[in-house]
């Protein structure tokens, strides 16, 4: 288990003399804490995959995290959002490129004082000589998976996944006795 998360570690810890990304990326500025634009070349991998040897050919068919295994210098890179405004991951959008070679443009979050560091917010990806793609799948994706949650709002407040455990577990996942008890004190 040690050797594990070891190994898990290094993956994702940042090399010692940490490569400069940003030469010639588009990436729009979103003013997070330690981003810094980064394009590069990477091969699209089941992150479960790289860390355990669970590998199913399909990358897990969009239930499992994707990430970057950036080609400059081996590391993991956690694609873990797309260039949508809510924090929906980037799995839609990196799945049709399940453990091909890609592109990517984005926005990298590197803090040296962070333990984990390269988390990647993508922006646009391609393949070969493809034109690149806007990395922003996700809504489109959820409404064909969702046609009967209509409504106006957000996605998430439509979801039947997100409401069924809000009814289960209440809006703050403690129970609905704490959520009965939390609204009393509100509005006292």
């Amino acid at each position: 288990m040690i050797r594990l998360a070891a190994a898990a570690f290094a993956l994702f810890a940042a090399p010692l003399a940490a490569q400069d990304f940003s030469a010639n990326s588009e990436a729009k500025t979103w003013n997070l804490y330690a981003e810094v634009p980064a394009k590069f070349d990477a091969k699209v991998v089941d992150v479960m995959c790289e860390i355990t040897g669970d590998c199913p050919a399909d990358c897990g068919a969009g239930d499992r995290q994707l990430g970057l295994l950036r080609s400059a210098d081996n590391v993991l890179v956690m694609a873990t959002k797309n260039n949508q405004p809510a924090f929906t991951g980037a799995v839609v959008d990196l799945l049709p490129y399940c453990n091909q070679d890609v592109t990517v443009d984005g926005l990298m979050i590197n803090d040296e004082d962070f333990p984990i560091n390269n988390v990647y917010l993508v922006q646009r990806i391609k393949a070969g000589d493809a034109d690149w793609a806007k990395a922003s799948q996700f809504t489109k994706v959820w409404a064909t998976k969702n046609p009967d949650a209509k409504g106006k709002g957000p996605w998430f407040r439509r979801d039947p996944r997100i409401n069924a455990l809000i009814e289960k577990e209440g809006y703050l996942g403690l129970g609905l006795e704490i959520d009965k008890e939390f609204k009393e004190y509100l509005f006292e």
